[in-house]
């Protein structure tokens, strides 16, 4: 895994988000800076918690004029499912050839119960408009993520 950190240019993309529209972060860097968090599975309760918290941290978000998009390896009827039953209130994006993840380099071996296998690791890159990676959140709880990022954006 060969991850991506500050200073680095963001790789382009274009992904199907819940809705199944094309969703593009150029597109996303006209308005702002973009929050793209990386997660394992919908519908999980460790992911859950993290989108939670996300969604009920979007008005503050909103007026630090931040885009969050999660991204996870999931099909986007999973993804529709996912947004709404939880109310999440921005765009999940589907990757399930995980190319995007390996281009962020968060694509790799993982180990759970004994169990070694190819996964995505939870880490979230804060991308300015110039679309360079401004920072990397790579140590939080689910359930605290949104307050992290929210306290790196305030303190900018």
């Amino acid at each position: 895994m060969n991850t991506l950190v500050t200073g680095d240019t963001a790789p382009s993309f274009t992904l199907q988000n819940q809705n199944d529209e094309s969703i593009s972060l150029q597109d996303a860097l006209e308005a702002g800076p973009v929050l793209v968090y990386f997660y394992p599975k919908a519908l999980t309760p460790g992911c859950t918690v993290q989108a939670c918290g996300l969604r009920d941290s979007k008005p503050q978000l909103d007026d630090l004029a931040v885009t969050v998009f999660g991204i996870s390896p999931d099909p986007v009827a999973k993804l529709a499912r996912f947004a709404d039953k939880h109310q999440l209130n921005f765009s999940l994006l589907s990757d399930e050839d995980h190319a995007i993840a390996d281009a962020f380099g968060v694509w790799g071996e993982k180990k759970f119960m004994g169990k070694i296998y190819d996964g995505i690791h939870r880490l979230s890159f804060l991308i300015g408009q110039d679309g360079k990676v401004a920072h990397v959140f790579n140590k939080f709880k689910t359930k605290d993520h949104h307050q992290v990022v929210l306290d790196y954006i305030e303190q900018r």
